[in-house]
């Protein structure tokens, strides 16, 4: 008998063995998957999701599911074409590093030397702003300060924001606490501009898109071409019904959220970012990048850092928990979680890259359920780090009930609260002024018919009708339901009995944090 001939059967046999049993795995894997993300897709009313996930440099998953609108046929693709939302946050970063690799700035670069007109509320803050602070989320400002400029679509320009930043109040310590912030990116993507003389449109085309072969992808909505059918709606449940919504999703977000992408686009990116900025067929020390390997660890390196809750620790072993550059990051069952999340109006989405295992995932879907994705992204990490069995949607769906039902009990105990008898001091139509915001512009409120109505001047979707609440407080019912973003509106008097003042607030603690109400201060104009 031939021992080496018999040696070598013995190899290929283990071999095809071991081939079989990790193909039959990975297909189990995708099974049991497809079936977790249709049952979220049920549980939480979404129409359409599409998924990649990416492993040891391959694509093994990227398919969609379900439909592109609600009521017809048009199913998705993994080519089909999402708002990824601040997911484009990541991509405005690279963009930074590779001009950090070519030396045109350094991640210290003072914010002014590039921006002269940047100006911050503080003198201080204004000379130290750096680049990396412009990325970290620690600027001093609350979360999502100043989005009503760009949120729901407005007329004010990149120019007025940086006129605006300066009124924004501040809530913190510069570079003390995270506070989710939108605006900055928008500037950050005002520096690729400076310093390269182009959009960053045309930036992220040319240094992104293009190498990494994104052909569907684009920079904002509105480029997408018009004969191109496969685009997702988007999707709002109201009462149990889907509103389709939206049109060029956050168009003035720019730099902080505006790519429309597809699964199989993202892959790419994913795969790029696995590899620490390398892309292409066969990787090698002379392979094209996006940036480099530093840039990569600069990207990934912990900046502000995040509380993280005892629960969180206990179910996720989870021990820390902070923001880089572009990038949320965690520690996971004994693994760093790179990842991010976008949203706006009925889409929501999830990129997740898991660097040691060489696994990464993008989940895109058309309605705004972030228990859905949820429920997703924590079932792929439950199947491809072989985790203990568990069920996510049944836990999210779970933590939806409680949330709605804790919210409605509040809401429940405000109203009861409220003095029906009260009157407002003033005839309806006195309070009727154009108002002024420092930061924001003019707000109008007009009297019509026995009724004042509300009308962002610059924002068109922010009109609404005020109803009495108490005293001197009204709720702006706004006329697009779908907002789903009533506010409190408070008049304050002067010791003449007339008007100095009003201010906003959400009457929902469920209301998005990009209506930032609060922020607002409206003196009647002069």
């Amino acid at each position: 008998m031939n021992l080496f001939k018999s040696s070598l059967c013995f190899v290929a046999l283990t071999f095809a063995v071991s081939v079989s049993v990790s193909a039959t795995s990975l297909s189990e894997k995708n099974s049991n998957l497809e079936q977790a993300i249709t049952k979220a897709m049920t549980t939480f009313q979404v129409p359409g999701v599409a998924v990649a996930i990416v492993k040891d440099d391959k694509v093994v998953m990227s398919k969609g599911f379900g439909v592109i609108e609600h009521g017809k046929s048009a199913q998705v693709t993994p080519d089909t074409l999402f708002g990824i939302a601040s997911n484009t946050k990541a991509m405005t970063a690279a963009l930074l590093a590779s001009l950090v690799d070519e030396g045109k700035l350094t991640w210290t670069t003072k914010v002014i030397d590039i921006i002269p007109e940047f100006q911050m509320p503080d003198a201080y803050v204004t000379r130290e702003f750096t680049i990396i602070d412009l990325l970290a989320h620690n600027s001093g400002l609350g979360l999502g300060a100043g989005d009503l400029m760009i949120w729901p679509h407005t007329t004010l320009t990149t120019a007025d924001i940086l006129k605006g930043l300066k009124y924004l109040p501040e809530v913190s310590s510069f570079r003390s606490e995270f506070a989710y912030d939108n605006l900055m990116y928008i500037i950050a993507g005002e520096v690729i501009a400076r310093v390269t003389g182009q959009t960053w449109q045309e930036v992220i085309k040319q240094r992104i898109f293009t190498p990494l072969g994104m052909k569907n992808t684009r920079a904002t909505f509105s480029q997408i071409e018009s004969s191109n059918e496969n685009v997702s709606r988007a999707h709002v449940p109201l009462e149990g019904q889907l509103n389709v919504v939206g049109g060029n999703f956050l168009e003035k977000f720019l730099s902080a959220g505006s790519v429309a992408s597809s699964v199989n686009d993202m892959s790419l990116w994913l795969k790029a970012q696995l590899n620490n900025g390398a892309y292409g067929e066969k990787l090698d020390e002379n392979s094209p990048r996006l940036f480099s390997q530093q840039q990569s660890r600069e990207m990934w390196k912990a900046r502000t850092l995040l509380s993280v809750s005892d629960k969180a620790t206990a179910q996720d072993k989870t021990h820390f928990s902070a923001y880089g550059l572009g990038w949320f990051m965690k520690d996971y069952h004994g693994v760093k979680l790179i990842h991010h999340s976008g949203g706006i109006l009925g889409m929501v989405s999830k990129v997740v890259l898991v660097p040691e295992e060489d696994l990464a995932m993008v989940i895109l879907t058309n309605q705004q359920s972030g228990y859905a994705f949820n429920a997703i992204y924590q079932q792929i990490l439950n199947e491809y780090l072989e985790l203990p069995e568990k069920d996510w949607t049944d836990y999210y769906h779970g933590k939806q009930q409680e949330r709605v039902a804790r919210e409605q009990k509040r809401l429940a105990k405000v109203a009861d609260s409220v003095n029906k008898n009260s009157k407002h001091s003033l005839a309806l139509r006195d309070y009727a002024h154009t108002y002024v915001d420092n930061w924001y512009g003019e707000i109008h409120i007009s009297y019509k018919n026995n009724q004042l109505h509300m009308q962002f001047a610059n924002t068109a979707e922010l009109k609404g009708t005020l109803e009495h609440y108490q005293h001197n407080t009204f709720i702006v019912r706004w006329h697009d339901r779908t907002l789903e973003a009533d506010a409190f509106v408070n008049f304050n008097l002067n010791e003449e009995g007339g008007i100095s003042y009003a201010t906003m607030k959400a009457v929902s603690k469920a209301t998005d944090f990009s209506f930032d109400f609060h922020d607002l201060k409206l003196k009647p104009k002069k």
